[in-house]
């Protein structure tokens, strides 16, 4: 029985890369072209492709290489590469690993600084409205550099000879290697913590290599964001850096900083006695025009008669005067007046002398009613005695005296034969006595006549 023929994709794809890896000629390569298809991942891994006229090789080159890389790998750049070919065996393709990358045509420092200058420029951090003043007579001033060397050395003794009364701190830091960039970051920080009103950043003189700590992007956005005026003095007066551009205020050196961070004490005091000169020649100027003014004024009109200068006041003094007192007494007779006549308003106001009156009107008026009684009881005893007669005279009784008698059935007077029939009981009242009565018949009478039953 034969073995299976077919290889798997997989051992294919491993025994071709085992080829590659053994390829002497593969495994150190140097390879010029343009970069296409550029990819920086979050990672810091790059992805690329590698191009020229004729042919295309996609490449890789891991964070631990890219690291290396000064410059921002750009699409249409031409690079050097150095690195080794192999297989990538998930997509069975092969491509170039790089170790390291420099630009073509110039250096990599010098494409890496253009690249984050245009950047930072683009973004507004190199604009004038962006640097802070720098105060006239600072009282804290924050130095970041190395703790040793020229630069630290320089700049502690300018600033003690131009300006002794500035305290002044050293922040240690490193200014190159690969933990400059951090170093310098954290002294900046440090500073911001506290009240300094000044801070100066730099180093000494060195190679770009040396210095491009002070090119580092953390670095320009530390100073960028430091609350204190930042003074950048890096290297020699030729060395520029992104830190020069970022920076409020731009030193050539170390020892030029410290001169533009405080004023000279010889020029201040310079500047103070000529002041004092000026104020001197100034107080003694006006002093003269002042004493000038007042001899004029002690021979002038005025002063040489001073009862002329105040006669007219004097004369507007009586008049007012005379003028008061006028009004006064004009005041004090319309009170009198005034008063004369409340005071008989007030006469005829008093309560006893109201009250007297009252009690006479009451007196008065009882009397009237006295009289107007009386009147109404005559009045009445009349009218009650023609009353009393007008009575007498309608009285039943008088009737009965001339032989009229009055009849009653059941208590009820009858005036009408149709109240009564033959055998009713009748009370008849007379003017002595009731007599009482059957009736035996009714007879009607004819009108105008009277009979009794």
């Amino acid at each position: 029985m034969t073995s299976d023929p077919y290889l798997s994709v997989k051992a294919l794809t491993k025994y071709i890369k085992k080829k590659f890896d053994a390829d002497p000629h593969l495994r150190d390569v140097y390879v010029k072209g343009e970069l296409s298809n550029v990819k920086i991942h979050t990672s810091g891994h790059i992805y690329f492709t590698l191009k020229d006229n004729s042919a295309r090789l996609p490449a890789v080159m891991f964070a631990a290489s890219a690291r290396s890389v000064k410059f921002k790998p750009e699409s249409g750049m031409t690079v050097l590469i150095h690195g080794d070919v192999s297989v990538y065996e998930a997509s069975g393709q092969y491509q170039l690993y790089a170790q390291s990358m420099q630009p073509d045509g110039v250096g990599d420092y010098y494409l890496a600084f253009e690249q984050l200058k245009k950047k930072l420029a683009a973004e507004g951090l190199f604009n004038a409205s962006h640097k802070k003043q720098l105060p006239r007579f600072p009282e804290k001033i924050a130095v970041v550099t190395a703790p040793t060397g020229a630069a630290v050395r320089d700049i502690i003794i300018t600033l003690n000879r131009r300006y002794p009364m500035a305290k002044v701190t050293i922040f240690p830091t490193l200014v190159q290697g690969e933990q400059a960039t951090r170093s310098i970051v954290q002294s900046i920080q440090a500073a911001n913590r506290s009240d300094f009103d000044v801070m100066i950043v730099g180093r000494g003189g060195g190679s770009i290599e040396d210095l491009w700590a002070f090119n580092e992007e953390a670095v320009a956005r530390a100073i960028f964001d430091s609350r204190v005026p930042v003074i950048s003095a890096v290297g020699h007066e030729t060395d520029t850096t992104i830190a020069d551009y970022i920076a409020d205020l731009r030193a050539a050196t170390p020892t030029a900083a410290a001169e533009l961070a405080v004023p000279s004490r010889t020029d201040l005091l310079d500047r103070v006695i000529n002041q004092q000169s000026g104020m001197y020649r100034i107080l003694s100027n006006l002093l003269e025009r002042e004493k000038t003014a007042l001899r004029k004024l002690e021979t002038s009109m005025p002063f040489a008669y001073p009862e002329r200068l105040y006669r007219p006041f004097t004369e507007r003094v009586e008049r007012a005067t005379e003028s008061l007192q006028r009004e006064v007494f004009q005041q004090l007779n319309r009170s009198r007046e005034r008063f004369t006549y409340l005071d008989r308003q007030l006469a005829n106001r008093i309560p006893l002398q109201r009250i007297r009156q009252s009690e006479a009107d009451m007196a008065n008026l009882q009397k009237r009613l006295e009289q107007a009684a009386l009147q109404t009881m005559s009045h009445n005893r009349m009218k009650l005695g023609s009353t009393i007669r007008t009575l007498d005279a309608l009285s039943p009784l008088k009737l009965m005296e001339k032989g009229y008698t009055i009849p009653y059935k059941d208590d009820v007077v009858v005036k009408s034969i149709h109240q009564v029939e033959p055998g009713d009981l009748v009370k008849l009242t007379m003017q002595d006595g009731v007599v009482e009565a059957a009736v035996k018949n009714t007879i009607p009478t004819t009108k105008g006549e009277h009979t009794n039953g």
